[in-house]
């Protein structure tokens, strides 16, 4: 099998099912099917971890934004995961109008930072952290097992103002040191809920 579409594959199908179908599981499946054709193949249906059926086509082109879009949309699950039943009624609407479109505006930096081939290999973690964790979501390099960026939300109490919930991300450029702003959402004066309750 060709390398780049072997790289392709490998992109569309962890994008695609979330992890859920690793595309060794695909590729051999394909080679024992002994298929001739590989311009043109339908991958088997799998079943993505919402109930939904999906069947994968390829494709030649790598389409950045569409890739964006994949990411907003697995960004913003792990975000109501992550807020849970009490924080996320609360927050959701400033999150969509505030955080979001920075969120956003972060992925569409990263991507022109990197070169096509290295862009197909970021994925989202799927797991955001719990309890007082800071951590959304990370992207990272499947190649490397490295996280590029870090999304964080910490829990701000000033003096007198009752508790803030800051949103920010840490790039591997600096080493995770700098805190990246995506803006601040207000809770109110008592403590909030940990997270993913």
């Amino acid at each position: 099998m060709n390398n780049w579409v072997r790289k392709t594959l490998f992109v569309l199908i962890s994008v695609l099912t979330f992890g859920l179908v690793t595309p060794t599981q695909l590729i051999d499946h394909i080679n024992a099917e002994n298929l001739t054709d590989r311009d043109a193949f339908e991958a088997p249906s799998t079943e993505n971890a919402f109930g939904k059926v999906n069947t994968f086509e390829e494709t030649a082109e790598f389409d950045r934004d569409k890739f964006i879009e994949e990411l907003m949309k697995q960004a913003e699950i792990q975000s109501y995961q992550k807020f849970g039943t009490k924080i996320k009624p609360v927050i959701e609407n400033e999150f969509k109008e505030i955080i979001l479109p920075n969120i956003e505006r972060a992925l569409e930096e990263m991507a022109i930072q990197f070169p096509e081939e290295d862009l197909k290999n970021l994925t989202i973690t799927e797991h955001p952290g719990a309890g007082h964790s800071e951590k959304i979501f990370n992207i990272n390099n499947r190649g490397t097992g490295k996280d590029v960026l870090r999304f964080h939300v910490r829990r701000d109490n000033p003096p007198q103002e009752g508790y803030w919930f800051n949103f920010h991300y840490h790039t591997y450029h600096d080493d995770f040191q700098n805190h990246h702003e995506l803006g601040a959402i207000y809770w109110a004066k008592n403590t909030p809920p940990k997270w993913m309750s």
